[in-house]
């Protein structure tokens, strides 16, 4: 089971901008912040802290992962359009728009990358 996932910021307080608004459609809050780190966890479970953005510990350049990539998933199609959409008009790149992959049948994905490059998707399974 995963605890948490973290990605690296080169700028805390523009990254920290960015997933505040790109997580708000899936539900999730801004819940901590201080000098190397943002917290966010679920609406409803405040305490459970799910995604970090921070600046890299070793203070060398935030760096995004080739191949790494972190999933959100969510109950309705309509977050999923709404995190692309917040996503590209908050400096995210445009990795996959929403709608279904032929592979997965009626799995609705949107992937977008942060300003630092990391590949962040949400989804939801399902026809809703």
């Amino acid at each position: 089971m995963i605890g948490y996932a973290m990605v690296g910021a080169s700028d805390l307080q523009s990254s920290t901008a960015f997933y505040d608004a790109l997580l708000a459609p899936l539900g999730l809050e801004k819940v901590e912040l201080d000098a190397v780190y943002t917290a966010y966890a679920p609406k409803t479970a405040p305490g459970d802290v799910e995604f970090y953005v921070t600046t890299p510990f070793d203070q060398n350049a935030a760096t995004a992962g080739n191949g790494s990539m972190v999933a959100f998933k969510v109950d309705q199609r309509r977050s999923v359009d709404l995190f692309h959409q917040i996503g590209l008009e908050n400096q995210g790149q445009d990795e996959g728009a929403p709608g279904p992959r032929p592979a997965d049948g009626t799995v609705y994905y949107a992937y977008v990358r942060d300003p630092d490059g990391n590949k962040i998707c949400a989804y939801c399974e399902g026809l809703t």
